[in-house]
């Protein structure tokens, strides 16, 4: 087992005149490629020109698409209103749905999260293979909440309580937290989170940085000091440098559960400084322009000497 998959949505995210590809797990699937990592992406598209797009951009940063993809009669679109401060807002055109199970081997680590892991039909699914392959692999999880997309909040957050159950490592916004559970504080719920399950439970917090929570307490870094260009992919650039930290510290496989749940806090914020790393570099560029591996390695060393 050396290869990742990615499950959920692919789109165009629409912003003016401009197109590009987006989709958080597709993005997350695009930055672990780009970082080196062989990566298999289920999602489900249209055979039309935006899902040709889409099909071409994850072919050039090596990932794979698991056959029966493009079988949507229309691909998915994101209209994309940036703020003043870089902060993104949509308006989906979407279905999600999935059927059977992919022709892949048993992967080494799976990921999903966002639309997939709440919109029906392909929701259902999505929780039916996480529990299919996590005999075999590290389960990743990032709710990355679009309410404009969810009709019932309550169902949406049974969904998500579902599949925090069956992952290993979580990351979440602060802000997502705040909407999934407006009662507690986002540190309260982490700590709730992570007592359900999960070895590691990430929390982004903006210019704030992030913290992370794992059976050996808790861990803190700080944001890295870059001019944002617009938010558009930053967590999504974090979850795929945290996946690939932890892939290079060869904790990840079913095999490894159990040392991933003993992580030491020192080992963790080295991971954390990697996956701020990714995000740093995504949001000081337009989009959702994740970093390869060299552009990682120049950064790495120019922030940390």
């Amino acid at each position: 087992m050396s290869r990742g998959l990615v499950i959920g949505e692919s789109l165009i995210d629409i912003v003016g005149s401009e197109e590009h590809v987006g989709g958080s797990p597709l993005n997350v699937a695009v930055g672990l490629a780009r970082l080196g990592r062989e990566i298999d992406l289920l999602t489900h598209i249209g055979d039309d020109p935006h899902g040709r797009h889409i099909a071409e951009h994850a072919k050039n940063a090596g990932v794979q698409l698991v056959s029966g993809s493009m079988t949507a009669t229309r691909t998915p679109t994101a209209r994309v209103t940036v703020d003043e401060n870089g902060s993104a807002d949509y308006v989906f055109d979407l279905e999600w749905q999935l059927s059977g199970t992919p022709e892949v081997a048993p992967p080494l680590v799976v990921h999903t999260g966002s639309i997939a892991a709440v919109h029906e039909p392909g929701c259902l699914a999505v929780a039916a293979l996480v529990d299919t392959y996590r005999v075999s692999a590290t389960v990743t999880f990032d709710p990355n909440v679009r309410p404009a997309l969810i009709v019932d909040r309550d169902l949406a957050r049974e969904r998500i309580d579902h599949l925090l159950e069956r992952s290993d490592v979580v990351k979440v916004s602060e802000e997502d937290l705040r909407w999934i559970d407006p009662d507690r504080p986002p540190e309260v719920v982490a700590r709730s989170w992570l007592a359900s399950g999960p070895s590691i439970v990430a929390v982004t917090m903006a210019e704030q940085g992030a913290f992370a929570l794992c059976a050996g307490g808790e861990v803190r870094v700080p944001a890295r000091p870059v001019h944002v260009v617009d938010t558009v992919g930053a967590g999504d650039a974090f979850m795929a440098g945290l996946i690939d930290a932890l892939w290079a510290m060869g904790l990840l496989g079913a095999d490894r559960r159990g040392a991933l749940r003993r992580i030491p806090p020192e080992t963790l914020t080295d991971a954390l400084r990697a996956a701020t790393l990714s995000s740093a570099l995504t949001v000081a560029r337009a989009g959702a322009d994740l970093p390869d591996r060299a552009s990682v390695s120049a950064a790495a060393s120019r922030f940390d000497g």
